[in-house]
């Protein structure tokens, strides 16, 4: 441990055993000089890998131009990404705000939600995670609840389609939806007449990497057209291509009416966006929306994000990530079949989870498995994360940069093998 930890507020559990010295790519080095494995992406924000050479000269050329503003004054860095971003998008999405993390970016989707309905009763996802400041919060069920006072009014949870743990004991292994329907009835009793908005993650990722079946977002905007409420969608862990297409919402051919996205669009750099229709937008501004913030519309971040959507599209990564993701959901599944202790193995594209149990009859969540396997992959050579929801701990999210190779996953693949045997020859389940 580096004695000058001792100076930092510790706000999520430990830190790493080790600080770490360089990255490139898909590797980060230690101070010691040991090369581990990035399968976290950073915070799952270093889409295009650890230094991109794209990204580090439009920083530079930023830099020697002008980095920050008065957030009244506009850039051509900032003008190029608006256009860039919402030429990704469908129409009507076609405005944006250009902001600094996700969880800025959900809280500014939901006061556009609420001004522009003029409610403001919001449903969301158990397990969900959409940021840890009060106002989402709210509506972020997987963690981040107790111990920190009341909440928001008006903040309703539609249960996860999670098919391994059917949260309404119905389903077993394929969702049917039903848990969506049940869940906009009990919202539709709970409500006192204010809805407003459904906020959800296309693939829940701290909740333990839960796919939704083919549908259900169709299902959920007819749900949320019925009751007048917006559909709002956060794009933070999934927008880009790390899921195989540009943005999840496509695989079911649904068109929000607000998109937040984050993480993947910074290319390690503090960006986030808040994308709506102009219809939504004119009638926000005619009722006076404000969110200003030190560094809305920021030059520096705007010209990385526009570095990360050429790369994107240039160099093909959404088609290689979805070839590489369904290589690695394929490799993980030959490991399961070797394993007990894997319970299952999901995802879509480079976002997958693998659940541990102590038994797959069973299913009882293998939580202390999980924090020794996290632990001895790193020991080997391979960083990635256990995700916490539900009072479990036993998920494993991995999430490589778009530029991982078929060779990197491999070994990424073998260590945890060998990791998960040497943990169990230690301490058996």
């Amino acid at each position: 441990m580096d004695e000058r930890e001792r100076f930092l507020i510790r706000y999520s559990g430990g830190f790493a055993p080790e600080p770490i010295a360089k990255a490139e790519g898909v590797w980060l080095e230690t101070e010691s000089g040991k090369r581990v494995l990035d399968f976290t992406s950073g915070q799952i924000c270093s889409t295009l890998g650890h230094n991109h050479p794209r990204v580090n000269s439009a920083i530079r050329d930023t830099l020697e131009r002008v980095s920050h503003l008065n957030s009244w004054m506009l850039s051509e860095p900032v003008l190029a990404l608006a256009e860039r971003l919402v030429g990704t998008f469908p129409e009507p999405l076609d405005r944006v705000l250009l902001l600094s993390t996700g969880t800025e970016s959900t809280e500014v989707a939901l006061k556009l939600a609420k001004l522009h309905t003029g409610r403001f009763e919001v449903a969301g996802l158990t397990r969900s995670f959409h940021g840890l400041l009060a106002g989402i919060a709210s509506v972020n069920y997987s963690m981040a609840h107790q111990g920190y006072g009341p909440l928001l009014p008006g903040a309703f949870a539609i249960p996860a389609p999670y098919a391994y743990r059917c949260p309404v004991r119905h389903c077993d292994g394929a969702c049917d939806c039903t848990c969506l329907e049940v869940g906009f009835e009990l919202v539709d009793q709970a409500s006192v007449g204010s809805l407003c908005a459904f906020i959800a993650e296309p693939i829940l990722s701290a909740g333990g990497i839960i796919v939704p079946p083919d549908g259900y977002f169709r299902r959920a905007r007819e749900l949320c057209d019925e009751r007048g409420m917006l559909l709002v969608l956060d794009e933070a862990q999934t927008g880009f291509g790390r899921v195989g297409t540009m943005f999840a919402f496509e695989h079911d051919g649904v068109v929000p009416d607000i998109v937040a996205v984050s993480k993947t669009l910074g290319g390690g750099l503090p960006l986030a966006a808040t994308v709506t229709s102009e219809a939504i937008e004119d009638d926000c501004f005619a009722k006076g929306f404000l969110h200003v913030t030190s560094h809305v519309s920021d030059p520096l971040p705007a010209a990385a994000g526009l570095a990360v959507l050429q790369a994107i599209d240039e160099d093909g990564l959404v088609a290689e990530a979805a070839e590489a993701g369904e290589y690695l959901l394929g490799q993980l599944r030959e490991l399961q079949a070797q394993h007990e202790q894997i319970g299952d193995v999901r995802g879509r594209g480079l976002l997958v989870g693998m659940e541990l149990v102590e038994d797959r009859d069973a299913k009882e969540p293998a939580n202390a498995l999980g924090a020794a396997m996290t632990q001895e992959c790193f020991e080997r050579g391979l960083s990635m994360n256990i995700v916490r929801s539900g009072g479990s701990a036993n998920c494993l999210r991995l999430a490589p940069p778009l530029i991982i190779s078929a060779q990197e996953i491999d070994l990424a693949v073998e260590i945890m093998d060998a990791s998960l045997r040497a943990v169990l020859a230690t301490s058996p389940v």
